[in-house]
């Protein structure tokens, strides 16, 4: 049984606050139907809630304490049986029909989930900036339906999202083809690789996805999907890779993002918490959403 210290405050007492007027909203979205390699990602909303009293409301290196920040936790939408083209049009729908709030964390779920969430935020997707941290530019072609692979294709081919409008954050190597990083170009997709955040640092490089996309819109829509991680950090993501970058770069981004007034959502996906041992990929997810709420308590 743990201890309850009060002089030692936990993120998943702080998430059980259920305030009526919140400042940020989570909900979790345990879609993973739509998956190209089996996962059960539908786990992961609620295996994250758990692993919550493990980490405090304190980041010590960033003197941050988010304890005060008001919170609803929304539970989990019901969309664990849809298949990848019932899901889309639903997850959308509750989206559009959720609590205001300055900002909303999406717990997924796989990358799926990416598409319906950022269609819900206006209907004018001229107005809507995406970033994405991934491995992959999600550009496959829509033949085998809306999958994990679609995403930012599906938005752009289909839903009138600029290619301008969207920047990729830490695409890295054998990971992609050469056709789809073609169609980024073509479309005018700002990418960024590892390569970019090893010789510019992470705190440039989010700087100027956020400029690129910002300077466009009224609205963001923040993408982390944990296999943007090297595998060491995330052996529970499917698409997980060597070579990615570290959790200490990709909190530290998440954290800048978070920060700007126009971020209005972040979902956090591809973590298959059916195989994750010892939990290390889903600390590694709770890092980061937390790191969201320490981001966003600090804006001004």
């Amino acid at each position: 049984m743990a201890i309850n210290d009060p002089h030692w405050p936990r993120a998943d007492i702080w998430l059980a606050q259920d305030h009526p007027d919140p400042e940020i909203l989570v909900v979790g979205v345990p879609s993973s139907q739509a998956s190209l390699s089996p996962s059960r990602a539908d786990l992961t909303p609620l295996e994250l809630r758990d692993r919550l009293g493990r980490f405090s409301t304190f980041h010590g290196e960033w003197e941050v304490d988010f304890g005060g920040v008001t919170v609803r936790d929304e539970g989990n939408w019901a969309v664990s049986e849809l298949d990848m083209h019932q899901m889309p049009a639903t997850v959308e729908d509750l989206a559009r029909s959720r609590a205001e709030s300055p900002l909303t964390l999406y717990l997924g779920g796989d990358n799926a989930i990416t598409r319906p969430l950022v269609r819900s935020l206006v209907d004018d997707m001229t107005r809507v900036g995406l970033i994405t941290f991934d491995a992959h530019h999600d550009v496959r072609t829509l033949a085998l339906g809306p999958t994990n692979g679609t995403p930012v294709r599906g938005l752009i081919d289909e839903d009138g999202l600029p290619g301008a409008n969207v920047a990729q954050i830490g695409i890295h190597s054998f990971a992609n083809s050469a056709e789809y990083r073609s169609y980024c170009d073509e479309q005018g997709v700002t990418v960024l690789t590892v390569d970019d955040i090893a010789q510019r640092g992470i705190e440039s490089v989010v700087e100027d996805a956020l400029t690129v996309v910002g300077v466009k819109t009224d609205v963001i829509h923040i993408d982390v999907d944990v296999d943007v991680l090297d595998r060491v950090y995330a052996p529970a993501c499917p698409g997980a890779r060597p070579g990615g970058i570290g959790i200490r770069e990709l909190a530290e981004g998440v954290r800048r993002c978070a920060r700007h007034p126009k971020v209005a959502a972040f979902d956090f996906v591809e973590v298959d918490a059916g195989t994750d041992r010892d939990g290390i990929t889903l600390d590694a997810m709770a890092h980061l959403v937390l790191a969201a709420v320490a981001g966003y308590s600090e804006r001004a």
